[in-house]
């Protein structure tokens, strides 16, 4: 394997998940590929809460190996691509870079790094070029749950890291302690919380309240913290408690990734959102619920039914049903359905667990993101396959 020079754009969104997901993928390729890797962000001070050393006022500086510049709206001209230029999820990259690209010798390996998905169309799709106007061809590297496709991003000490954490039982009462979660009774459910806004959020709310053992929620930070006001009938913010029945509810100040992670392994159910946050709870082993961005016509169903179907297989037909019910209800907005989706879900909850502490191992056996992207470059550059 070569070093290389990698040079990676990104724009932030306001869920973070982009520059999430890039950040990740750069910190990866330096410090277990031992490739050179600029990652240009458009928005430092955003990227800031994810990454709490870095400095927004600087254009350029080195944080774990990576070299993060300032990506301005007046790009600079001088610019130099490297071996490797990607566009994540799409962003459009400046006129100057393209005609820099353009005018390069040897000319730069240009990919446009798409959005996860499930479904079965990304292997035809996954790796194919495409001629731009500048005469440079684009290729797209699509993330996937089949050998055929990009792979997923975990990074290759993830699962000891998790296992250790996961083993010792003192972990997660320290970290709970710090976070200022009040102590709770030996039956308690932790769960946190970090999905989009939803109508059917109230009503889950309701059927933990009501139900018949505690449960802790934790929040993070985030617009679904905000979104707990008109059910709670007071704001909640993050250092805040507030308990309804058997409800407990704590709200968490941001933190950055590898603090989240220690979050995820933690709790024993863990609702989530778009790509990062979705990917880490599978890595976490522990039960999950995917709130997926919503599209026009409901096309977000068919993508969470598409992983649904790949995720499901190690379950009973009664707890694939009973999983498949609760996700759709939570992703429609169904809060009427919450309080009959919440007990069927308790009557697999163990099931549940069994199989996702078995899913990263199997999903994960052909080989990472990282891995299957840098192996896909080397066949590209020194061979031409």
């Amino acid at each position: 394997m070569h070093k290389r020079h990698w040079d990676i754009f990104c724009t932030v969104v306001d869920n973070y998940g982009d520059i999430g997901v890039t950040w990740r993928l750069a910190r990866q390729l330096v410090a277990e590929f031992g490739q050179s890797v600029r990652l240009w962000v458009d928005d430092l001070a955003s990227f800031a809460r994810l990454c709490p050393d870095l400095d927004p006022a600087l254009p350029q500086q080195t944080r774990q190996g990576v070299a993060i510049c300032r990506w301005d709206p007046e790009f600079d001209p001088a610019w130099q691509p490297g071996e490797l230029v990607i566009e994540a999820f799409a962003c459009q990259l400046p006129d100057s870079a393209l005609r820099a690209m353009a005018q390069a010798s040897p000319r730069p390996l240009w990919l446009n790094l798409e959005y996860l998905s499930a479904e079965a169309w990304i292997d035809d799709c996954h790796g194919l070029p495409s001629l731009q106007s500048n005469g440079l061809a684009k290729y797209f590297f699509f993330p996937g749950f089949s050998p055929r496709s990009g792979g997923l991003l975990c990074e290759g000490s993830l699962t000891a890291q998790r296992q250790a954490w996961q083993a010792d039982p003192t972990r997660r009462q320290a970290l709970f302690a710090q976070l200022g979660v009040p102590a709770q009774p030996s039956n308690c459910r932790y769960v946190s919380l970090f999905t989009y806004e939803t109508a059917a959020l109230p009503g889950l709310l309701q059927a933990w309240a009501d139900g018949e053992d505690p449960i802790c929620l934790l929040v993070p930070e985030g617009r679904v913290l905000a979104s707990l006001q008109p059910w709670l009938d007071q704001p909640l913010k993050a250092g805040d408690s507030a308990r309804r029945g058997q409800l407990q509810l704590v709200g968490l100040p941001m933190t950055d990734q590898a603090g989240y992670d220690r979050l995820l392994w933690s709790c024993d159910l863990n609702l989530v959102r778009g790509e990062d946050s979705f990917l880490r709870a599978q890595w976490a082993a522990r039960p999950f619920l995917w709130h997926i961005y919503q599209q026009e016509d409901d096309i977000h169903l068919e993508k969470l039914q598409a992983f649904m179907a790949r995720y499901m297989t190690g379950l009973s037909v009664e707890a694939r049903q009973a999983l498949l019910d609760f996700h759709l209800a939570y992703d429609r907005g169904e809060a009427e359905q919450m309080a009959i989706q919440w007990p069927q879900w308790c009557q697999h909850s163990t099931e549940y667990l069994d199989w996702a502490q078995r899913w990263p191992a199997q999903v994960l056996s052909g080989g990472d993101l990282a891995s299957r992207l840098v192996q896909w470059v080397e066949n590209r550059l020194e061979y031409g396959v």
